[in-house]
């Protein structure tokens, strides 16, 4: 018979007995689905980009994706508890990454953000978020609510969002440090921690907010006069909001067809193969198109939600909360900027956008939340805290 000290020391092991049959079973295949037909929408847009033509954007993007949905259904097996071991020792490597871009990274459109490995340039900002979720779940995942109200405890999680956050800002890439914080505290408020302390950041954010304009970057700041005063330098600063507007009124309900959007074809749209992806579907597929994409971005971020709420254990629930916070600042975020609500800030949307690097970390993030799916239930052992 167990006493309370034994059974306090005893660590359960790992069921065997779950096996690969029975997690691919437990996969949420509807979310794989998903996954595939914003990837597909997303290959109808690039080749409409390059004109009617895989490449150059494309067909390796597409590539590229069913890779990657090998590798998050391979995460998707791997126990969740083994993923939060790895939680730290990652967020650790994202450090590094972040640091050697400072020292050797590769400069493009006026910025410091990637690595050249072998050739590929690897944005190291985009697997920090993902990296940033797991060390924070980690944190908080046996933590008590006495325990969370406790300022001291906070101290260490605080410091691991503005750590990187600071890296990223020093890149120069404000966006993604924007959202990397609010990352952090979308998982600080899942923990526990009290709302007043988020009212007091706030409040000190909304003081400090004036000062800090003066120390941005001069196109940082052409963005903000650009979001408030889009006409007044229409060829210059203003060009792109103005042409992206374009371009979504006049696809109209139904779209000027496949291939056939003006804007696009004609290359007066900007960055159209990546931040601004979302006119292409606008004005050929017009606003039914552009509800079908929506559908499937709400969808997923509800499904993501779904299995934060069904998870047992804190691990899994912060985890996927996380997740699912980071693809929806990801949609929010660029729709918002193309349709002109908010300053542009080169921020890709999922699967959609061309690009590796987001690509990549989407996808480990997917992997991620397809583990915590697949092992919700299971219970994590004292010394595994």
């Amino acid at each position: 018979m167990n006493t309370p000290l034994a059974t306090k020391f005893y660590r359960p092991q790992y069921d065997r007995s779950f096996g690969i049959a029975t997690k691919l079973l437990r996969v949420n295949w509807l979310f794989v689905l998903a996954c595939c037909g914003l990837a597909g929408i997303g290959y109808a847009a690039l080749y409409s980009a390059a004109g009617g033509h895989g490449h150059p954007y494309a067909t390796p993007q597409i590539e590229r994706f069913f890779a990657a949905l090998i590798m998050m259904i391979a995460i998707a097996m791997i126990d969740i508890r083994i993923i939060a071991k790895l939680a730290w020792p990652l967020y650790g490597i994202g450090i590094v990454l972040l640091l050697a871009v400072w020292k050797f990274g590769h400069v493009g459109l006026g910025a410091k953000r990637w690595l050249d490995v072998g050739g590929v340039h690897v944005q190291p900002s985009e697997l920090m978020k993902l990296f940033l979720i797991l060390a924070l779940a980690s944190w908080f995942q046996r933590a008590s609510y006495e325990r969370v109200g406790n300022p001291l405890f906070l101290i260490p999680p605080v410091l691991a969002i503005l750590l990187p956050a600071a890296l990223i800002l020093k890149e120069p890439n404000l966006g993604t440090a924007v959202i990397t914080m609010s990352i952090g505290g979308a998982i600080l408020l899942g923990a526990g921690v009290r709302w007043w302390k988020f009212a007091i950041v706030i409040a000190l954010v909304t003081i400090i907010a004036p000062f800090a304009y003066t120390h941005l970057h001069g196109y940082q700041k052409q963005r903000i006069l650009t979001f408030l005063h889009p006409g007044r330098d229409p060829l210059g600063a203003g060009y792109n909001i103005i042409q992206s507007k374009i371009a979504l009124g006049s696809g109209g309900m139904w779209g000027q067809g496949f291939l056939h959007g003006t804007q696009n074809q004609l290359n007066f749209l900007p960055e159209k193969q990546t931040d601004f992806v979302f006119t292409i579907i606008a004005e050929e597929f017009g606003f039914a198109g552009s509800i079908v994409l929506l559908g499937l971005l709400v969808s997923m971020v509800t499904m993501a939600i779904y299995t934060a709420l069904r998870c047992r254990h804190q691990f899994g629930r912060l985890a996927a909360l996380g997740i699912a916070t980071n693809l929806f600042l990801y949609c929010f975020v660029n729709l918002a900027m193309v349709m002109g609500l908010i300053p542009v800030g080169g921020v890709p949307l999922p699967l959609v956008s061309y690009g590796g690097s987001a690509l990549t970390a989407v996808m480990l993030g997917f992997g991620v939340l397809m583990s915590i799916h697949v092992h919700r239930d299971v219970e994590f052992a004292q010394s595994e805290d």
